[in-house]
């Protein structure tokens, strides 16, 4: 399920959507706050643009807007029914959940938005050569 070739591994790991052989962003680390949106213009393996077209990772924000709501609602979940927390205790939870995993939900959405538009090619080389 997590290997080359499908979805998941370039969304998890934020490899290159069409040949899944190089990091999309400059740092790896996304607590690297500075640095958290800097990415390679091209993948220097198969030459895949990133940035498709001006303002293309606005997209992005809905994406990231949908992960925050299930990262919300995991985490109300778990303190709430898991831990008995009350609500406002919950609240608290929820904001720091949030709080904490920022970069790596917008990390995550802009893999998951670009993952939309381009697909996996095994055969890249082919296809630049052509």
């Amino acid at each position: 399920m997590l290997k080359k070739g499908s979805k998941l591994y370039s969304i998890l790991t934020g490899t290159c959507p069409r040949c899944h052989e190089e990091s999309m962003y400059i740092d790896k680390n996304p607590f690297h706050l500075g640095n958290i949106y800097k990415m390679h213009e091209k993948c220097s393996h198969c030459g895949q643009l990133y940035k498709i077209e001006p303002s293309f990772f606005y997209g992005a924000m809905y994406v990231s807007y949908a992960l925050g709501v299930a990262v919300s609602i995991a985490a109300f979940i778990i303190a709430f029914v898991f831990f008995d927390a009350s609500l406002k205790t919950s609240f608290f939870v929820i904001i720091g959940t949030l709080i904490v995993l920022m970069p790596v939900t917008m990390r995550i959405s802009r893999n998951i938005w670009i993952n939309f538009f381009i697909n996996y090619n095994k055969d890249w080389e082919k296809s630049k050569k052509a």
